[in-house]
């Protein structure tokens, strides 16, 4: 009788099992009661670690929801609720639209950004808002950043997490300052910043001092491993333009052949990328196409994104929310999990979504 591979068998009945090893060593073979249960306790053993290791995968995103509570179920009702408070003059958001150089402090460090406003008040065709640092993206980098995090504490994000930015800008500021905590990040957006966008890494990553650097010994001399080259080698820039560019090809775009075989993101980012309707459905879509490459990698927990926004217009973000609603589950980020300076009322809302089963975003 063929007995087929085991992981032909390891979600078999047990009591087909049991039948099956019946009849491959019956009562008279001298060593029957031993190879059957040494056989039944080698697939239930495979089948328990199975599960356990899957749902171990799975646990943080399960505690993380358990914090967050309920899900965003009316985006019109979420809308209402959050214009409805007493909101901050923030004008369009910039930190400072005016100047050419920017002094920032992220989690205790000082970071000195480059920007361009003669680039901001252009007419280049594509938009130009990616030219200066927005009030949140600074606020944004010190929330995820921080040691109290929930995303970090509950091991959701870790040094070996990958997280991709949609519409990072030039500041550079949250990949400046995550790419420290996670394994790799990828900041995305038109190749009009880059320029910007790469100097400020370089300019800002820490220097082979204090935290930054590590000392290793090679041939009986100290060598001075230089802590800016790796945050530097974390940090991935590549061009994705939401309204011509198909995130689906992410897999290519950074040099694997399929997506089958591509490491999934285990964040997407955004902060403050919707600012008008015509940028809605390209947004989403992309969201949609890099959540879905989870999915064909057969990943174990799905990618979560998180999107931070200043609230502007209630017509824009309640269309953002409509549409997003449709292809995720969305939870607002409570209070207790957010630094006061993106609490309600502060004019600032974080949102979290994880793609819906079944979506396709075309």
């Amino acid at each position: 009788m063929h007995l087929p591979a085991f992981g032909d068998n390891e979600n078999l009945p047990l009591k087909f099992l049991t039948s099956l090893f019946y009849s491959l060593y019956p009562n008279d073979h001298p060593y029957s009661l031993i190879i059957r249960l040494s056989s039944c306790l080698h697939i239930l053993t495979g089948s328990l670690f199975k599960i356990e290791s899957t749902s171990l995968f799975a646990m943080p995103l399960e505690d993380l929801l358990s914090f967050l509570g309920e899900d965003v179920s009316d985006p019109e009702e979420e809308s209402f609720l959050l214009f409805s408070q007493k909101l901050p003059s923030q004008d369009l958001g910039f930190v400072d639209a005016k100047a050419t150089n920017l002094e920032i402090t992220v989690s205790g460090r000082d970071l000195n950004i480059r920007q361009s406003p003669t680039l901001l008040s252009s007419n280049r065709e594509g938009g130009t808002t990616g030219a200066v640092v927005w009030k949140i993206t600074p606020l944004f980098a010190q929330w995820i950043t921080s040691n109290s995090n929930i995303l970090f504490r509950l091991s959701v994000l870790d040094e070996s997490s990958i997280a991709l930015e949609l519409g990072s800008g030039i500041s550079g500021v949250v990949a400046i300052a995550l790419a420290r905590r996670i394994g790799r990040y990828i900041a995305t957006d038109q190749e009009y910043v880059f320029k910007l966008l790469k100097a400020n890494i370089e300019d800002n990553s820490p220097k082979g001092t204090g935290s930054g650097s590590s000392i290793a010994k090679h041939h009986g001399k100290a060598q001075v491993k230089n802590g800016s080259a790796r945050v530097r080698s974390k940090i991935e820039v590549l061009g994705l333009d939401w309204e011509s560019s198909l995130a689906s090809n992410l897999p290519a775009m950074m040099g694997t052949d399929s997506a089958e075989v591509f490491q999934p993101i285990d964040a997407v980012i955004a902060c403050d990328c919707i600012y008008n309707e015509s940028l809605i459905d390209p947004f989403v879509r992309t969201c949609a196409d890099i959540c879905q490459l989870a999915n064909a990698c057969s990943a174990q927990k799905p990618t979560l994104c998180i999107v931070a926004q200043q609230l502007r217009s209630d017509m824009v973000f309640v269309a953002w929310l409509k549409a997003f609603h449709k292809l995720f589950k969305v939870w607002k980020m409570p209070d207790d999990h957010l630094i006061d300076e993106l609490k309600d009322g502060s004019g600032f809302v974080v949102h979290v979504g994880i793609l819906r089963t079944g979506t396709q975003s075309h």
